[in-house]
């Protein structure tokens, strides 16, 4: 496996400290990827995304989204079926699972549904006021002498 140096990268940004730490942890990940349950991950507007998990075999009382810092956990434990078959073949898997997914900044769950075998979660970027870009103004050089003569004037 290839290791990626992020020296550079450290010497030219500034702030993206996280941005280089998960790059660490997914190229240094030696654990495979689990598969199930398959998943979609959609931007829907600027600011908006959807996750859709097939979760075929699950029913709304069995499947638990929750927001854990910045990871969102699903998670889904099928009840023992009281009433269990013989099957000939059992193609359709309904075994336990948690998938987690990182969450950037100001990423919020603002729902999720379940429908037709598929759950999907809602999330929005909200980034605060404070944090927007704004417009500054620049003084022209009247003003500036202007500050500096009513200084004077006070002194």
């Amino acid at each position: 496996m290839r290791s990626f140096d992020f020296a550079p990268m450290h010497r030219s940004t500034v702030g993206f400290d996280q941005i280089a730490d998960l790059m660490d942890r997914v190229l240094s990940n030696e654990v495979s990827q689990p598969t199930y349950p398959p998943y979609n991950i959609e931007k829907t507007a600027a600011d908006a995304y959807r996750i859709s998990i097939a979760v075929a075999g699950f029913s709304e009382a069995d499947l638990s989204v929750e927001v854990k810092e910045n990871s969102l956990v699903v998670t889904a434990r099928k009840a023992a079926d009281e009433a269990e078959g013989t099957y000939l073949h059992r193609g359709i898997a309904t075994r336990a699972f948690e998938r987690r997914f990182h969450l950037a900044e100001h990423m919020v769950v603002t729902g999720a549904s379940h429908a037709d075998g598929m759950l999907h979660i809602e999330l929005h970027r909200e980034v605060p006021e404070a944090l927007k870009p704004r417009r500054i103004q620049i003084a022209g050089s009247a003003a500036v002498e202007t500050d500096v003569v009513d200084t004077k004037a006070v002194n």
